[in-house]
Parts: C-alpha cells; sequence; structure tokens
C-alpha cells in the first residue's frame, strides 16, 4: 500500500480563497440589486400600526407623523354653503338667489358664471349680427318672437337702402338682475353695460342716425332662456329691454 502524503496547508489555503471571494462576490451582487440604507429612509409603512393623534390645549387635532390620516373630507355645513353659494352673484335670500336655486334644482349642471360668460358673448354676437343683416347667425341665438322683431328692422333698413356700422369699445359689466325657473323652463335676465361706436347709413352715405365719432354708453336688459329637460345647453334671447 502506497504511503500517503502529507496534506499541504497550502492546498486548505486555496480553498479557503475561493470561499472567500465566493462570498465577497455575492455580498456585492446582493449590495448592487438592494442599495445601501443612509439612514434618510422613511420608515416602513405599518399597516397594524394605530391612528396616532395628539392634542394640543385647545383641542385641536394634530396628526403625528407617520400616521394613517383619512382623507375623507367633511361633509359642508349646510348653512354655510347656502350663504356663500351664490357669492358674487347674489346676496343671500334674495329673489335672485330663490330663482338660481330653482333653476339648479332643474339643472344641476346649471352655473351661472359660466352663463354670464356666454351671455357675454351672445351679446357681442347678436349685436353685430343685428346690425349686419346675418339672418342666420340671429335664428340660432334668438327665440322666434324676438327674431321676427329683429328682422323686421332689418328688411326696414334694406327698404330704405340702409346700412348700420357697429363697433363694440368694451362690455363694462353683465350682471345678473333676475332668474326663474317655471315648468321646466328657466329665465334668467341679464344687464349689460357697454360703451360701442354706431351709425346707419344711407346709399349715399350720408349719416342717418348715430355718430362714427362718439362713442355711446349702452345699458341693455336682455332676457334669456331655455328649456332645462331639453337635451340642447344653449339659451336662446327671449326678450330685449334698455335702460338709462
Amino acid at each position: 500500500m502506497p504511503a500517503l502524503e502529507p496534506e499541504s496547508e497550502y492546498d486548505v489555503d486555496i480553498y479557503t480563497i475561493i470561499f472567500l471571494a465566493l462570498a465577497v462576490f455575492i455580498f456585492l451582487r446582493l449590495r448592487s440589486v438592494l442599495g445601501q440604507r443612509t439612514g434618510s429612509e422613511r420608515p416602513p409603512y405599518d399597516r397594524a400600526a394605530p391612528n396616532v393623534v395628539q392634542r394640543t390645549q385647545d383641542n385641536n387635532v394634530v396628526p403625528m407623523p407617520g400616521t394613517v390620516i383619512d382623507q375623507t373630507p367633511l361633509a359642508p355645513n349646510a348653512d354655510i354653503a347656502s350663504a356663500d353659494r351664490w357669492k358674487g352673484i347674489a346676496e343671500p335670500g334674495t329673489p335672485l338667489a330663490a330663482g338660481l336655486d330653482a333653476i339648479t334644482a332643474q339643472d344641476s349642471s346649471f352655473d351661472p358664471r359660466h352663463f354670464l360668460s356666454g351671455a357675454r358673448s351672445a351679446y357681442e354676437m347678436i349685436v353685430l349680427a343685428f346690425a349686419n343683416g346675418d339672418r342666420r347667425a340671429l335664428k340660432d341665438l334668438l327665440s322666434s318672437e324676438v327674431y321676427e322683431s329683429f328682422e323686421a328692422v332689418i328688411k326696414d333698413r334694406e327698404k330704405h337702402e340702409q346700412k348700420t356700422e357697429t363697433r363694440f369699445v368694451s362690455i363694462d359689466k353683465a350682471e345678473l338682475v333676475s332668474a326663474e325657473a317655471r315648468d321646466r323652463a328657466a329665465q334668467l335676465t341679464v344687464r349689460f353695460v357697454s360703451q360701442m361706436i354706431s351709425v346707419t347709413r344711407d346709399k349715399t352715405g350720408a349719416i342717418v342716425d348715430g355718430n362714427p365719432d362718439k362713442v355711446a354708453d349702452i345699458t341693455d336688459v336682455w332676457t334669456f332662456a331655455r328649456d332645462t329637460s331639453s337635451r340642447d345647453p344653449n339659451w336662446k334671447l327671449v326678450g330685449t329691454g334698455s335702460a338709462g
């Protein structure tokens, strides 16, 4: 039987070095995947942790850091909501506010601020279309009764071969003065305060009415209406008037 050679201490060192190298390699891989802690990380979310609050001396509730906070909004105070509902549009307790409430009860999408923005645009479009004799534009914006009265004036101008030139300088104000809802029909009356230049000339160019060099202060009171049960969101002009 051949004699066994004595175990070399270098054999053990070689295996040790291999395992150490493997351990270092695994550590570096884990470090690259998991990253390093820097001490600035946020604490993990603990689902089992109770909501903790601290009360100050004046009994206000102050949420403590790291706790779950209920984000459900509180139910609005009915009195405050009612008082502020038409802020800047109508004073609480007035007939105008009651009329706006009635319209909103029929049409929850109604917004008087959006309406006034559209009314300003409609006011300018109607005035200019009337001056230009644009019947097609007027038909889309006026009720049949108002259209007939506007067309009668247009026909009279055409009969006398007159033309009207109107230019807006500014629309200084558009404010609601009344609101009403009856049998699914909503009506809103708006007072417009504007500045414009208007002149009517005959076929020779001579001035029949107005002044091309004078800015006139105009106050119109117009009433718009729509059927709140209809899918058509457009309001139409149903009445016109003026004020000093």
